[in-house]
């Protein structure tokens, strides 16, 4: 949509550049990495991927939604990417916002709030070779949080372990039987 002046920027929310550089072979916009989660914190990310609409004047449009924009995972998820994609093009083409726009994202609770700083601690720690302080920063971070993706999966490479493995698989089993908890506007649907 290049000609719209539009621009998808993704930002992902890991410490592997080699992994970041192999999902982004052959992307065509921006992708940064946030190893710190700042975006996240800033805008209550809770799972990715996330999506925000944000205008040409810094303006949030439409807020963080749980959207594709491929149907690489629509095997495991359900979900199609053409129904987000769709809302988009009306939105840059001719400024219609779907009617989820306003909905309004609750902030962080504490317990949230204190799972991410220990999962800063522990990332930080883990970067520094103090292995086991990181893990004990790790567990209380998933305890506090155990559902936030960006938390509990994101600490599964940290930590060893297959961000697309059985562990992932299960705590995604976890999340669904939990009614899918997200900070962000929720999915009216599995097929759209």
């Amino acid at each position: 949509m290049q000609e719209e002046q539009f621009t998808v920027v993704a930002v992902a929310i890991d410490e592997n550049l080699d992994s970041i550089i192999e999902l982004a072979k052959g992307v065509t916009y921006p992708v940064l990495m946030d190893k710190d989660h700042i975006l996240t914190e800033l805008y209550a990310i809770s799972n990715v991927p996330s999506v925000l609409w944000i205008d040409e004047n810094g303006k949030i449009s439409r807020p963080a939604a749980s959207e594709f924009g491929t149907d690489t995972f629509s095997e495991i998820t359900g979900v199609s990417r053409e129904g987000h994609m769709q809302q988009v093009r009306e939105w840059v083409r001719d400024g219609t916002l779907p009617e989820d726009a306003s909905f309004v994202v609750e902030d962080l609770s504490d317990e949230e709030i204190q799972a991410r700083l220990h999962f800063r601690l522990a990332a930080h720690l883990r970067r520094n070779n103090m292995i086991d302080e990181s893990e004990r920063h790790f567990d209380y971070a998933i305890e506090l949080a155990p559902l936030d993706f960006t938390i509990a999966r994101a600490s599964m490479p940290l930590r060893g372990g297959d961000p697309f493995g059985e562990e992932f698989f299960e705590l995604y089993q976890k999340y669904q039987d939990a009614g899918s908890p997200f900070h962000g506007i929720p999915r009216k649907s599995q097929t759209n």
